[in-house]
């Protein structure tokens, strides 16, 4: 019998949630037939065999959140012995087996069984280090089963902006389910949806309190996570420089009504930036570059991540081979990344393996910032917002031109500022060139 254990699912992803099991015990399997839908705070994706035979016993029941190497079924490979005793697995819940449903692919069916989704942190948990067994976490003890809330449950209740610190449990250990939502939605004045980010705890005691809890949700608790190890691990240094985009301006004004015609979305400044970025960093492959394994590697293949706020955190999607595409080529993934981003429909694929990172941070009106580094990756750039104001020409004449910052956060262990520099400078020689 042949154990599948949780997939890590993305380079800073330590959990997944079993959305849907397509197989049940006794089904046939191929080869590369997807067996489950596993959805993290990130992405959502289907789980394909790695063997032919037939369905075990189901070990993790749908709806269950558990971390990366714990197994979640069992398969009889066909014409092999098996490689773990039975007698090794915790024996398997009484509700590892849901009857089958037609809901789709991001529902939750009827009869969800109870699960429990922690919202504070837990421990990180490398791809790494095998699992024998589920182990036997917090989460999983009835004492404290009632601070913690299943996705469905997270969903309803950012859905209809309801604080789940005043709805009372009926499940185990208080436990708030499903049902006790929709129960208490009636009852529910009008509210404004919470932020998607967080989910409200419960507000300081006294009337007048000066402030309330806010519990990190999954998403929100990974970004904190990757983001200080960003700031511990890379000892970082930035740097600006200013671009007169005029020609840039100018030449997107000319092409976005054909454009948007053709495609039917608009066309932004990002892919003529972007466009510009690669070039340039063919020239300082320095740049285009992560730690791995303890070493610092220099990629060839230029795989431009752009970061992406969505309603539940930002994301950074990957472009493979970005300095393969046009402009208009680029701006056609970056749309398709972007919504896909905002239905959480991106896959596995979509998030690894970034090389380099792009922040259009002028979409918000930003004129400078300072970007963190999106380690093991050793550099991100940001793109700012253009504005119009007089500037002294070479000649002494004073003219009103698009202006815009270009701001450079790079780790100091794998350059220097003189690469740094150089690369900035080069930057705003080609986007200034653009006509």
């Amino acid at each position: 019998m042949t154990i599948v254990k949780m997939p890590q699912l993305g380079e800073s992803v330590t959990e997944g949630t079993i959305i849907q099991w397509f197989k049940q015990p006794g089904d046939a399997v191929k080869l590369d037939e997807p067996l489950c839908e596993i959805e993290t705070e990130k992405v959502t994706a289907e789980l394909p065999s790695e063997f032919e035979g037939t369905m075990g016993r189901i070990l993790v029941p749908q709806g269950e959140t558990v971390e990366v190497g714990v197994p979640l079924c069992e398969i009889e490979v066909a014409g092999a012995a098996a490689t773990a005793p039975a007698a090794a697995l915790p024996a398997a819940p009484a509700t590892a087996a849901p009857a089958r449903w037609s809901g789709g692919p991001m529902a939750i069916p009827p009869e969800e069984p109870p699960v429990v989704l922690p919202v504070a942190a837990t421990a990180a948990v490398t791809s790494a280090a095998p699992v024998a067994a589920a182990p036997k976490s917090p989460r999983t003890n009835p004492e404290d089963r009632s601070r913690y809330y299943s996705p469905a449950v997270m969903r309803l209740a950012t859905e209809r902006g309801i604080d789940l610190s005043q709805v009372t449990g009926s499940g185990i250990g208080g436990r708030i389910t499903r049902k006790d939502v929709e129960a208490f939605i009636p009852a529910t004045p009008a509210a404004a949806p919470m932020a998607p980010a967080a989910a409200v705890g419960a507000a300081a005691s006294g009337t007048g309190a000066a402030y309330q809890v806010v519990a990190l949700s999954p998403t929100r608790k990974t970004i904190a996570e990757h983001l200080t190890r960003s700031n511990v691990e890379a000892p970082q240094a930035w740097t600006m420089v200013e671009c007169d985009v005029t020609g840039l301006v100018a030449r997107r004004t000319r092409e976005k009504e054909r454009f948007e015609q053709q495609e039917g979305f608009s066309l932004t400044l990002l892919p003529y930036f972007t466009a510009a970025v690669c070039e340039t960093l063919r020239d300082y492959p320095m740049l285009n570059a992560r730690w791995e394994g303890g070493e610092l590697r220099h990629y060839t293949a230029l795989n431009v991540a752009i970061a992406v706020a969505t309603e539940t955190g930002l994301v950074t999607p990957v472009v493979r081979d970005a300095g393969d595409l046009s402009v208009f080529g680029l701006a056609k993934r970056f749309d398709d990344l972007t919504r896909r981003a905002h239905a959480r429909k991106l896959r596995i694929e979509d998030i690894d393996g970034g090389t380099f990172t792009v922040n259009n941070t002028g979409s918000f009106g930003s004129i400078a910032s300072k970007p963190i580094v999106n380690v093991p990756q050793v550099a991100i750039v940001t793109m700012e917002r253009a504005v119009k104001r007089p500037v002294v020409m070479a000649n002494d004449a004073i003219a009103v031109r698009s202006m815009m910052n270009v701001c450079l956060s790079f780790d100091h262990r794998a350059l220097d500022g003189f690469e740094a520099g150089g690369f900035l400078a080069a930057l705003k020689r080609r986007l200034e060139a653009i006509e």
